[in-house]
Formats: structure tokens, sequence, C-alpha cells
């Protein structure tokens, strides 16, 4: 099986991650997408954390009934800061996948790759996936990568939590049971 992973905060999650794990699938042929939730980013400020088990329960409710997307916690399970590396090497060792397994990050971290821990062997043992975020020019990655061309999504996390903290729709922006839940727990207001 050919699989491709997404880390993230997915705080939370929206259809624009779900979108682009789909383009991946169809454009890239791999068969499965593990989204991976971050424990503590590295590369990213959290600026509102409604906490790691609750981001880890709506990942899980936005992918539920597709087979092509699943939920991996191995972040979560192994604590502390989150590397790509450990996780790479983790999803190699339990997975088994068929050939170089994807790693998709978008082009809006791709000035930064370089400084991420052990880039060079991530390369070595990834196919490199660079996905369109903000940008509709390729941003060279300096590691031999695949460019995703992408649907550009205008949507971010963090302005879903803006919309949600003033009491604005974010309907049709998150899956509707991941709406449902953050209402549920009163969250990002």
């Amino acid at each position: 099986m050919r699989l491709a992973i997404l880390g993230g905060t997915f705080n939370p999650v929206h259809v624009g991650h779900l979108f682009l794990a789909e383009e991946t699938l169809t454009l890239l042929g791999y068969d499965r997408i593990l989204f991976v939730p971050a424990c503590v980013p590295v590369h990213k400020m959290m600026e509102i954390e409604v906490g790691a088990r609750h981001r880890l329960r709506m990942l899980r409710l936005a992918v539920t009934g597709n087979r092509g997307l699943r939920v991996d916690d191995c972040e979560l399970e192994r604590g502390g800061d989150s590397y790509a590396i450990d996780t790479l090497l983790d999803v190699l060792e339990r997975y088994r996948p068929e050939g170089r397994p994807g790693l998709i990050i978008g082009d809006d971290l791709v000035e930064g790759f370089a400084s991420w821990r052990q880039a060079s062997r991530l390369a070595e043992l990834a196919e490199l996936i660079v996905a369109r975020r903000n940008s509709v020019q390729r941003v060279p990655l300096g590691y031999p990568c695949r460019y995703l061309v992408n649907t550009l999504l205008p949507i971010s996390s963090s302005e879903i939590r803006r919309r949600l903290a003033c009491g604005r729709s974010v309907r049709h922006l998150v899956p509707e049971r991941v709406l449902r839940y953050i209402r549920r727990h009163g969250l990002y207001v």
C-alpha cells in the first residue's frame, strides 16, 4: 500500500485539510493518507490550544467513512516535541508501506525546511510533496520533491478559530460532525 503522511496541529481540522488529502490520493496515486496530529509542534506556535485529545477526536470524526483517510496518533502517544523524522521512522516500521511514503508539506513551510531535524534524511526516506497553500508559483525546496498542483482553498484553522470566537458561521468550512463537536464542547469561543 502506498501511503502519505499529512501532519499538523489540526486546530481544528477543516475542509481544506480533507480536500488536500483527497487531491493527493487522486493526483499522485496514493492509497492512503495518514493524518498525524502534532503533540507539541516545533515549527508552529499554537495561539489557542484546546488540548490534543479534542484535536484528535475532531480529526477522527472528520475522516469517518473515508477509506483512504486514516488518523494515526503516534505523535500524541510519543509526547513532547513532534518531529517529522520520528514520525516517518515510526510509520516505516509499523506500516511497511510500498515504496517511499509521501510526506506532505505546505509551501508555507518550504523556506524553513532545511532547519528541520534530519531534513536530508527525511528527503532520502520519504517522497517530499509540496502542496500549495499560499502561492500559485512553485517555491524551491532545495531537496528532491514533487509539487502537487492542488486547488487553493483560502481557509485556515486560525481563520476558523477567529470566526468562532466572534460568533460567525464556520458551517461548510469544517465537517458537520466536527462543528457539532466544537459546539458541544464549547471550543474556540
